[in-house]
């Protein structure tokens, strides 16, 4: 069984501070497969330190040497393809196939942050036009200093990748604490730092849970932004310890997604959209669109159409090519989600799949892939996410009701239309509170695009121009011409 008892401080592997050793469970097999020694504050202090001295020289490099280092970041990960692949699977549960989605994804990120501080260089003080002769006014991009990463576990290298790349281009230096969920593929980030030559202190890896290193790692004064993917429990904690010191901050956290089919739609493409939205990635995606809202008239024939599409799903070994549903990532998670179908059980909701309808394999966390049909919009399924294979559905009458009700939630992450008229979903779509709006597609996210919500979704952007604005200050500077 590996053991993971160090952290990656300053391009060395020190032993870790801490004693607790938690285990790193494989989904499928419920056996433990590698061992973490938890850190603590002394690593997140010498972490800190480390970043705070290497933060001169990284922010002082030209953006195209920093982009440098992103693509060798990206060579470096497409080198390690099938392993990265085959471990990501073993560690969260994803089927092959979404693990391979999941890190060509991570690489497009390097790749495209590498062009943008390429790009970097020829915005620096560019000049500001004034409404006067004889002042000259220039503005630059700085780093916002040293930052803390903390990313969930349901994405393994991409969520990672969505905030180191941007930080490394920006010019920050950067401690990171993976989940202690998944771990073993967030480890090769280290291990390729020293392949190709990043500088000591700009990239610090500190392995262990909230308590040991997520809480030290939030307070730290020397830490000047954190950037956090996860829930709103523990965000809002993040947000309160950031508060002391008035230090920036990032979240991405809930959602609670709806997907609009209207009347006028091709129902074989309305129930591929639904089932791309929900049950990938076995329901664990924090945009699952898991709020089905159908026109009335197609709502019988679309939930036939996923009744087929969800008995097809071959549940299992998630290294199997023939598996496209694997376990949800821990028995925690299983836990609260079973929690949640006994509420709809209580609420008396209407299955039409459920774990009555579909044997699960004897081992591993395998939840049943679930559709509730007419959910009452205040059933607690409804309104709460529930971060697994779990749809609800309610038909509607009108376009207008739809929007109304996709609307009527704490949160405002994504959402999906699903049109027979291109330009309706479109307009449909504006009318949508929620960062990004898929129409008649599955839930792409290019690194060009921005990720991020309105309401309770989270605070500030990721990905795009906007994703490396986040770990950027503004400066000019004016004066006589």
């Amino acid at each position: 069984m590996q053991r993971l008892d160090q952290q990656f401080i300053d391009n060395q592997w020190v032993p870790s501070q801490g004693s607790r050793r938690l285990p790193v469970v494989n989904p499928y097999t419920e056996e433990a497969i590698a061992e973490v020694t938890a850190g603590d504050s002394a690593d997140v202090e010498a972490a800190v330190n480390a970043a705070r001295r290497a933060l001169p020289a990284w922010r002082e490099r030209s953006g195209a040497e920093r982009g440098a280092f992103l693509d060798a970041f990206a060579d470096a990960l497409t080198a390690r393809r099938d392993t990265l692949i085959r471990l990501s699977s073993t560690n969260n549960g994803k089927p092959l196939a979404e693990a391979g989605i999941d890190l060509d994804d991570a690489i497009a990120c390097y790749r495209y942050y590498a062009e943008q501080a390429r790009a970097l260089d020829a915005r620096q003080g560019q000049p500001v036009t004034l409404d006067v002769d004889d002042i000259d006014a220039r503005c630059y991009f700085d780093p916002v200093g040293v930052v803390g990463l903390i990313t969930p576990w349901n994405f393994p290298l991409v969520t990672s990748a969505w905030k180191l790349a941007p930080a490394l281009a920006a010019g920050c230096t950067v401690v990171f604490k993976p989940s202690e969920v998944t771990p073993l593929p967030e480890q090769a980030l280290a291990e390729i730092a020293l392949e190709i030559g990043l500088p000591a202190g700009v990239f610090n890896l500190v392995h262990g849970d909230g308590e040991g290193v997520g809480a030290p790692l939030t307070a730290h004064r020397g830490i000047d932004k954190v950037s956090f993917t996860g829930s709103n429990r523990v965000g809002e904690a993040v947000m309160r310890a950031v508060a002391d010191g008035s230090r920036n901050i990032s979240l991405e956290l809930g959602g609670k997604s709806p997907i609009l089919v209207m009347e006028d739609v091709d129902i074989e493409q309305a129930a591929d959209c639904v089932m791309a939205g929900l049950y990938f990635n076995a329901g664990q995606i924090c945009s699952a669109t898991s709020r089905l809202l159908v026109h009335e008239t197609v709502a019988d024939a679309l939930y036939a159409a996923l009744g087929e599409r969800i008995d097809a799903l071959q549940f299992g070994d998630p290294l199997a090519e023939s598996t496209t549903m694997g376990p949800v990532t821990s028995a925690r998670q299983r836990d609260a989600v079973n929690g949640y179908l006994a509420i709809a059980e209580q609420e008396g909701l209407n299955a039409m799949r459920d774990g009555g309808h579909r044997d699960l394999p004897e081992q591993g966390f395998f939840v049943a892939p679930t559709l509730f049909r007419d959910v009452p919009a205040d059933s607690r399924l409804w309104r709460e996410e529930i971060f697994g294979p779990v749809l609800c559905a309610r038909s509607v009458e009108s376009e207008e009701e739809a929007v109304e009700l996709a609307n009527d939630s704490d949160f405002g992450l994504a959402a999906t239309v699903v049109s027979g008229d291109p330009q309706r979903a479109r307009r449909i779509g504006r009318q949508l509170q929620a960062g990004s709006v898929w129409f008649n597609s599955e839930q792409l996210v290019p690194p060009q695009t921005a990720w991020g919500g309105f309401k309770r979704s989270g605070i500030g952007r990721e990905l795009g121009p906007w994703g490396l604005a986040a770990y950027q200050e503004v400066k000019h500077l004016i004066g006589p011409a």
